[in-house]
């Protein structure tokens, strides 16, 4: 009977036994699972030439393969979490043994517990398990780990476990970590190096080499030790990585190139529109952008200085805080962040204050010294200083400069005009303040900026650039309360009869109203359509002189037409993506060479279609570009003409000063600049598109010039070209037969109280024959002209 009871209780037991095992193991995950795993994996994003400029991630990960992992970083991981990995099944036994005979030492001691889990099973925790500490969990773990030796290669599972493992500072493997810690590769580290990033995964926190430097030098200075242990670091190796100290980075960084913030996050918000959010998160791709970073650079350089000058022509606003210089006032003061793009401004509080003697102390490392007097001076006429007033400062020649974050924003826009490549973006004064980007979110009143597409319908039909048109006062019905709408020029003064070409370059209103009314609001609104500047736009004669909205990205790209023979171009930020595996999916460039495969031997090369959509004939193109090329040089941007020839572009002012533009360009880039407050309040008396926006424009094209150099407009083959006024034209084939001998010159300005002379002239000008002048004959020079008042033009 007892016999018969012990085969009873054993029987029960494997019953119990084998409920237990069916249970634990009902939901097991597939180990065969990892062959084809690939964990959320970072989207990188390049420059064109090269240059890592951001990251885009849920976790950030770089995934490397295991023969692109250098020797010593393995060396020291083994060395740190399973120097038996190649030698046991999943499960070191020996290792567990030894471990427990440890911790019994460690316990005594007061030092750190050792686990006995093997790499492998950490991958299996790690990729298939959850963290809870429980018998279940280890059985799982156990049986999933022999069947991952049973499934995977040794170098596939340390593959993934090195990819997988969580290092501290946003860091998720050893290539990001690598980049984090040290801004390396991983074939760039030093072996005391690698034993750091393999001194991390049993605690990242306890080991923070900012928090805790000491206890993070002490565990790689442990790894090293056990480097040497194991032979894989020689004993003259172990004594020269034990002598270097620890140096990481302040903070783990997603590019060392830091001046396309705007750029990248207008790049990552179209890649989600391309791929899915969580696809650009967790996909692992490789992005080619089209940012060119020297352009970038001084983009942003460009437009941070324009908007500090416009800021200071407009006074010192006050102190950004006070303090009593209490015990702890430096932290307090360090608490208020300057703009990160200015790494030289420093916080600071004002000691003492003599008139324009100021004495000051900083924040960061105590110092102190005086501000510039011009600086105090210039503050002192507004807001006069005080003590204890918390300001910034900028180093400078043993002084120290005041410095103001601006209130006003803008925005700057540079685009490759026969492809449409987005070269630099600057989307505001600083993106850690304001995120907004007003390069392609900024919908505004883009004002005179918007002439040259009337001007553009105007050629397009019956008009050439020596068309006359009068500038003389005019009034509609419709105006506010009932009244007459009487648009105005700038200077409220009016010119006579003008050339077309005149009236562009000094940005004539009544002119262009007039040329609008004749060419039809509709035919310039279509046009405005095709060219991109908007979608849509009321068909009434406010809108010629720029009354609709666009952004600075669309007027830019609109603009890119005028240069590239007529084209409408899509502008992009992303050239290229492949996926994790180097398969390209995504190519902006789509043209298709149908004679790029077959050999060549001595014939003509295979030639790509251009880029783009004719929305205009090419000979308006050139017409437009060089009535803009006389702006710069003849015009309202005359402070861009130390620029050169064949650089052009058009100012733009609105209503009360509330906006101000210029977007310019040569034969290799166009470039849109945007100044304006966020609110749209008025930028104050006097700030037009010529002060504001053309000194940024000048800056930028300083250094733009010199990467690409201005070369002469590309003439259209079938243009006639005649000289008038002493500037060569081009026409359209039997319109050059229409010049008058006599084409008008500028005359003395007339005032509204002139009106009636003006409209008898206008009166006369229109019942007057126009006669031809012949082909063959050049027109005489123009005789000396008095002198126009432009001052305060746009």
């Amino acid at each position: 009977m007892a016999g018969v009871a012990l085969l009873g209780g054993i029987a029960v037991a494997g019953l119990v036994v084998a409920i237990y095992a069916a249970w634990v193991l009902h939901d097991m995950p597939d180990a065969s699972e990892l062959a084809d795993y690939r964990p959320a994996t970072a989207t990188r994003v390049f420059a064109g030439d090269g240059t890592l400029i951001g990251e885009f991630s849920d976790e950030r990960r770089i995934y490397v393969t295991y023969d692109q992992v250098p020797d010593q970083v393995i060396h020291a991981f083994l060395a740190a979490e399973d120097s038996h990995f190649f030698q046991h099944g999943g499960i070191d036994v020996s290792g567990i043994g030894r471990a427990m005979f440890k911790n019994v030492f460690n316990v005594l001691s007061g030092r750190r517990l050792e686990g006995g889990s093997t790499i492998t099973q950490q991958v299996a925790k790690n990729v298939l398990l959850t963290n809870e500490s429980s018998l279940n969990r280890k059985l799982k773990e156990a049986i999933l780990s022999s069947r991952l030796e049973a499934t995977l290669t040794k170098e596939q599972i340390l593959e993934l476990y090195l990819n997988e493992i969580y290092l501290g500072y946003r860091s998720y493997g050893v290539a990001s970590a690598a980049y984090n810690y040290f801004g390396k590769s991983l074939n760039q580290l030093t072996p005391d190096e690698a034993a750091f990033l393999a001194a991390l995964p049993k605690g990242p926190n306890n080991y923070n080499p900012k928090r805790h430097p000491e206890a993070a030098k002490g565990r790689r200075d442990w790894v090293l030790g056990e480097m040497a242990d194991n032979k894989w670091l020689s004993q003259e190796d172990l004594a020269t990585a034990l002598a270097r100290p620890l140096n990481t980075r302040a903070a783990p960084r997603r590019a060392e190139y830091a001046d396309a913030d705007f750029f990248v996050e207008e790049a990552r918000r179209r890649a989600i529109g391309l791929f899915g959010q969580e696809e650009v998160n967790r996909g692992g791709y490789y992005m080619r952008t089209t940012l060119d970073p020297q352009l970038q650079s001084a983009a942003r350089e460009a437009l941070m200085n324009g908007l500090e000058n416009y800021d200071r022509r407009h006074g010192w606003r006050g102190a950004w805080g006070t303090t009593d210089f209490a015990p702890g006032w430096q932290a307090e003061a360090l608490k208020k962040n300057t703009p990160p793009e200015r790494r030289t401004w420093q916080a600071a509080a004002i000691e003492s204050v003599s008139g324009n003697n100021v004495r000051i102390r900083t924040a960061r490392d105590d110092r102190t010294g005086s501000l510039i007097v011009s600086d105090a001076a210039w503050a002192n006429a507004n807001r006069p200083l005080k003590r204890g007033d918390l300001i910034f400062v900028e180093p400078r020649g043993g002084q120290y400069a005041l410095k103001q974050v601006p209130a006003v924003n803008g925005a700057l826009v540079a685009i490759e005009p026969q492809s449409g490549r987005v070269l630099a973006m600057v989307g505001g004064y600083s993106y850690a303040l304001s995120s907004f980007n007003r390069a392609t979110q900024a919908r505004r009143q883009p004002g005179s900026a918007y002439k040259p597409f009337v001007y553009a319908a105007a050629l397009e039909g019956d008009f050439n650039p020596t068309s006359i048109v009068l500038d003389a006062p005019i009034s509609f019905p419709g105006g506010a309360n009932g009244g007459r709408w009487t648009p105005e020029n700038y200077s409220r003064q009016y010119y006579g009869p003008q050339t077309l070409r005149r009236g562009l370059e000094l940005s004539r209103n009544v002119m262009t109203v007039r040329l609008a009314q004749a060419v039809g609001m509709r035919n310039i609104v279509d046009l405005s359509k095709k060219m991109g500047v908007v979608d849509d736009m009321s068909p009434n004669l406010a809108m010629s002189l720029g009354a609709g909205e666009t952004t600075p990205y669309r007027i830019t790209a609109a603009y890119a037409a005028f240069v590239n023979g007529g084209r409408k171009i899509d502008p992009y930020l992303i050239e290229m993506v492949q996926d994790r595996n180097g398969q390209t999916i995504h190519r902006a460039d789509r043209r298709q060479c149908r004679d790029c495969g077959r050999g060549f031997s001595g014939q003509e090369s295979p030639r790509l279609q251009d880029r783009g959509t004719q929305v205009i004939d090419p000979i308006t193109a050139y017409q437009i570009s060089s009535m803009l090329e006389g702006v710069i040089q003849r015009g309202t941007g005359a402070s861009a003409r130390g620029l050169g020839r064949w650089v052009g572009g058009k100012t733009g002012t609105t209503n009360e000063y509330r906006s101000a533009w210029f977007v310019g360009f040569s034969s290799d880039i166009v470039v849109g600049v945007f100044v304006g407050f966020d609110d749209n309040r008025s930028l104050g008396g006097g700030e037009a598109g010529a002060a504001t926006a053309v000194p940024i424009f000048t800056d930028f094209m300083q250094v733009a010039l010199k990467e690409r150099p201005a070369r002469p407009f590309v003439r259209p083959k079938n243009a006639v070209f005649r000289t008038v006024n002493g500037i060569e034209e081009a026409f359209r084939p039997g319109t050059e037969r229409q010049i008058r001998e006599d084409a008008p010159r500028p005359v003395q300005p007339v005032g509204p109280q002139n009106y009636n002379d003006v409209i008898r002239r206008e009166q006369e000008a229109a019942q007057a024959p126009a006669p031809a002048a012949p082909a063959a004959v050049a027109p005489p020079p123009p005789k000396k002209q008095p002198a126009e008042d432009l001052s305060g033009l746009y």
